[in-house]
């Protein structure tokens, strides 16, 4: 009588350990590669998963109580883990048909779309007078963008992940948000004034605004002709709506 899932690991001969500079994503591809069949056990924090491999292809994947394609979602967020392998363990369930290098490609694109849902999430919460309501990031960046001066704005989570727009125009400004924002913290450091609240560069033919929240960082380019000073003044207006 074969043995279940669950049994089978119990009687594990196999070996176990970390693998200092490799992900979850990468034992796996090279399990693909190796073109193993058993079981790769992750160990993160209190949470474990199992991934049963044939002839290199992953067949079976389970977590908690779920399996298939939404566990592997899961375990491939998470940041580190202690990896066992047991060549010799194979699983009597298949929850997984797709073709090994086309679910991780499928992994890929929705991992991407919940880091861009749980980013949206965010609600950011900008200087505002009482009694005024929170916008959300879109609305943020239509107004500000409408601000007379303002040739562009972005918002982005203080890691540097921007939120919503992804073109090459944000992903300058937001460069030099984050680095203004370095700089600006470092001296918020030395002077012991807390973490940065705003911080203005003006230049001659530009002028950078960074107004910070509790999560985000909203990024302004301003037109050299303008005054900064007046235009920040316009922005905080502009986010602020009556009820």
């Amino acid at each position: 009588m074969p043995l279940s899932d669950s049994q089978a690991r119990d009687s594990w001969d196999g070996f176990e350990g970390v693998i200092p500079g490799l992900g979850v994503s990468d034992v796996i591809q090279l399990n693909l590669q190796n073109r193993f069949t058993g079981c790769l056990s992750i160990q993160s924090g209190e949470s474990k998963g199992f991934l049963y491999f044939k002839d290199g292809g992953i067949v079976h994947v389970e977590h908690g109580d779920k399996a298939g394609e939404e566990a592997l979602y899961d375990i491939l967020e998470w940041p580190n883990g202690r990896f066992g392998l047991q060549p010799t363990v194979t699983s009597l369930r298949t929850t997984i048909q797709k073709p090994s290098q086309h679910l991780l490609l499928e992994a890929a694109r929705v991992l991407d779309e919940r880091r861009a849902a749980r980013i949206t999430q965010q609600v950011p919460t900008l200087p505002k007078e009482p009694g005024a309501k929170t916008l959300k990031s879109s609305e943020i960046i239509d107004k500000v963008r409408a601000v007379p001066g303002v040739l562009f704005a972005v918002l982005q989570t203080k890691d540097g992940t921007r939120v919503g727009d992804q073109s090459f125009e944000a992903e300058v400004l937001a460069g030099q948000g984050t680095f203004l924002a370095m700089v600006g913290n470092q001296l918020a450091s030395v002077f012991q004034t807390g973490e940065l609240v705003s911080a203005t560069v003006e230049g001659k033919s530009r002028h950078l605004l960074l107004l910070g929240t509790k999560s985000l960082y909203l990024c302004v380019l301003v037109s050299g002709e303008s005054q900064a000073g007046a235009v920040e003044a316009q922005v905080r207006q502009a986010l602020t709506l009556p009820r």
